[in-house]
């Protein structure tokens, strides 16, 4: 058994589960301070992901990263560097699809939190780094992991987008989700079968995880 499609799968959620740790994080901080109208325009914005169809954000990404297209034609040509049909590419696809988990989730965690403790630190001379990091992060903490666990089981078992961009190719490109549907579609059923009890075991380890953290 080719073990590649779950070495990248692992490899393309860790990955777009940092990224989005610090996003996520990093915009539900600023946007939970904005007035009311302007922060539900952000909201519909970036939480737009997660309600349309992953072949949708697979499409918007391929007019925006395709080689003919205009931030794909500039990597190419300066970078030399193609931003589809590569593994990385599942990585852009992961992070956008994942995003408004771990965005939404912070937020909620943010906006819940007793602000008296920020203003009590602040009078005693603390900064607001300082606040933020050994106040407000370790109150929020159960959220903010709930989200960053969220964030790595959509990214690992992303198919539409992730197949869209980065296409199928074994030993490549090739993840869980899309070797799923690959040996399905030739008729390899034992095959297809195998990976799917790999993907509930990774997905049923996750859940524990969250309910361990929630807990």
């Amino acid at each position: 058994m080719d073990w590649y499609p779950l070495w990248n799968s692992l490899r393309i959620a860790l990955i777009s589960c940092a990224a989005v740790f610090f996003l996520g994080i990093f915009a539900a901080y600023y946007i939970a301070k904005l007035p009311r109208v302007l922060k539900g325009v952000l909201d519909v914005v970036l939480t737009l992901p997660l309600v349309l169809p992953p072949t949708v954000v697979g499409f918007l990404l391929l007019m925006l990263l395709g080689p003919r297209r205009p931030l794909g034609a500039w990597a190419l040509s300066a970078l030399g560097v193609r931003l589809t049909m590569v593994w990385y590419a599942a990585v852009f696809a992961t992070v956008v699809v994942s995003f408004p988990l771990m965005y939404r989730t912070a937020r909620g965690a943010f906006e819940s939190f007793d602000q008296t403790l920020a203003d009590a630190a602040r009078t005693l001379g603390r900064s607001n780094a300082w606040v933020f990091w050994r106040v407000k992060m370790p109150c929020c903490r159960q959220g903010i992991v709930a989200g960053a666990v969220l964030a790595f089981a959509r990214a690992l078992g992303e198919y539409g987008a992730t197949s869209m961009v980065c296409g199928y190719m074994p030993g490549s490109t090739a993840t869980v989700s899309t070797t799923v549907y690959q040996l399905w579609r030739t008729g390899d059923n034992a095959g297809a079968l195998a990976w799917v009890i790999v993907n509930l075991a990774i997905s049923c380890v996750v859940l524990v995880a969250l309910n361990v953290v929630q807990g």
